[in-house]
């Protein structure tokens, strides 16, 4: 948690420079609204403070009950909007990709039963992002950085997944922007790696491909965890 004015400065200069590209982007707008009144203490007037609170109301889940009742006449401040055209044109680069990644991502091994394979089994690797359902358009804008994957929602959990199942665009898309991924997420993709290594060669399809990628299965995401 960042509290002081001299950091809280800092990370609006970084936001600024490197804008947020979903819904918490136009929180961020009101947001740094707010710094600027605090910086030139205009919050210290009467004025000042009842435009903090305008903005505050527009932001995240608005105001709580004690300011509700404290302001009662307070009308919230418009809501910064971006178009769907702007949405889905989002200026996405690799950088910003891995970092979503790294918040908002995960790499999966999925292991079912089938009758199609000698073995007895088949395998599907999936890279997937998930926002709240608010964020479903910009989520489009993933399919076009990609070239490739599709977008679900989620109704009854208000959410919305971003999904890249078919091995090859993984192998050829998702493996190269990864490869020299930093920080915790690493280790998961580096597991879901290996197993890309072995479907290549089709590994999976013998009992010892099989196990190697149950192994590398149990030990990723929530698995790691509890290592």
């Amino acid at each position: 948690m960042v509290q002081s004015l001299k950091d809280i400065n800092v990370i609006v200069n970084h936001f600024e420079k490197y804008p947020l590209l979903t819904k918490k982007r136009e929180d961020f707008l009101l947001f740094a609204q707010i710094v600027s009144i605090i910086n030139k203490k205009e919050h210290l007037t009467l004025s000042g403070l009842h435009k903090v609170i305008s903005f505050r109301a527009s932001m995240n889940l608005g105001l709580s009950e004690f300011l509700r009742t404290a302001f009662p006449d307070v009308t919230p401040a418009i809501r910064p909007k971006r178009t769907d055209e702007e949405l889905l044109n989002s200026n996405i680069n690799p950088h910003w990709m891995i970092g979503f990644t790294a918040a908002e991502g995960c790499f999966s091994i999925r292991i079912t039963k089938s009758s199609t394979t000698k073995i007895g089994y088949q395998v599907q690797l999936r890279y997937q992002v998930t926002q709240h359902s608010i964020d479903k358009v910009f989520m489009n804008s993933l399919v076009n950085f990609w070239g490739c994957g599709k977008v679900f929602l989620r109704y009854r959990e208000n959410k919305v997944d971003f999904q890249i199942l078919k091995f090859k665009d993984i192998l050829e898309k998702v493996v190269p922007l990864f490869i020299s991924m930093p920080g915790e997420k690493s280790k998961d993709f580096y597991d879901f790696y290996k197993a890309v290594e072995i479907l290549k060669v089709k590994g999976h399809l013998t009992e010892e491909g099989l196990n190697q990628i149950r192994i590398l299965k149990e030990g990723m995401n929530r698995g790691r965890d509890t290592q």
